[in-house]
């Protein structure tokens, strides 16, 4: 098995940014979903509300963010170390809060305009819980970014295929693989093969990961990542054939053993 893709979400929620190489952290990938937008509560916006965000290309610069939409013009974001901390949660459902640090009105501003709504955004200093102790098999502790549950995912291109195999089948269009918003892509193996991967070490490259558990999806999966169009699939197709303990499953959690730089085409070995 070999790692093919690696990818970041500077601002969680929006379009993906493509690596050759990049480096784990003990929260995930540098510069993966560092920044959030939140409402008027202080709860993460995300492409669940709004597929507007999938119009979002953020890129991290050194000291700061680069914000990019068709429409607006491009906006210099820097890391609001100044600023006072807010209280913020990844979902509404959550009770825990973690303090980031608010951009400041230009950004809330520009963001507003493309979101059409009033929102926010923050920035996650320091990696912190905001997922309740006891909640997660394998428990990150403080360190973990915005990302929804654990520093990193990974998905099979095996698994791909046969999911449109399963949607040729349906008469549907297959989906690509940035539907499911991974961080990192492998090839080499058959086709669900991750699900035996749970609660074992993988190596890739140089650093060693362990696999948390499958991962279980939700509506953004219909959002098509360039054009924001939302349909039926590839969730509807899932839920026949991956539906396990009322979750559908897609995709390996990851949790970073080891720090360090990473690059496609590292070999993968369980």
């Amino acid at each position: 098995m070999r790692l093919t893709s690696i990818h970041t979400y500077p601002v969680k929620g929006c379009h993906r940014l493509d690596h050759d190489g990049a480096f784990v952290q003990p929260w995930g990938l540098a510069g993966d979903r560092r920044w959030m937008v939140v409402d008027a509560d202080g709860v993460g916006v995300t492409q669940r509300e709004t597929t507007r965000l999938v119009g979002l290309r953020a890129t991290v610069r050194p000291g700061g963010l680069s914000l990019r939409a068709d429409g607006q013009p491009d906006l210099d974001v820097p890391e609001p170390t100044g600023a006072a901390p807010v209280a913020v949660r990844t979902f509404r459902s959550r009770d825990l809060t973690v303090p980031a640090l608010p951009a400041g009105p230009a950004a809330d501003d520009w963001l507003g305009t493309l979101l059409d709504r009033p929102v926010r955004l923050v920035w996650l200093g320091q990696p912190t819980r905001h997922v309740a102790a006891g909640s997660r098999e394998h428990d990150t502790g403080d360190q973990v970014s915005f990302a929804d549950v654990y520093p990193l995912l990974l998905a099979n291109t095996a698994s791909l295929d046969a999911l449109n195999d399963w949607l040729a089948e349906a008469g549907e269009e297959p989906v690509p693989m940035t539907r499911f918003r991974p961080n990192l892509v492998v090839d080499g193996a058959s086709a669900w093969a991750e699900d035996d991967w749970a609660g074992r070490s993988l190596r890739i490259g140089d650093l060693r990961f362990r696999a948390a558990g499958p991962c279980g999806r939700c509506v953004v999966t219909t959002t098509d990542q360039d054009t924001g169009v939302r349909t039926k699939e590839p969730l509807r197709t899932l839920g026949r054939h991956r539906n396990v303990q009322q979750k559908i499953l897609f995709g390996l959690h990851l949790v970073p053993i080891d720090s360090g730089p990473l690059t496609v085409g590292a070999p993968v070995v369980i």
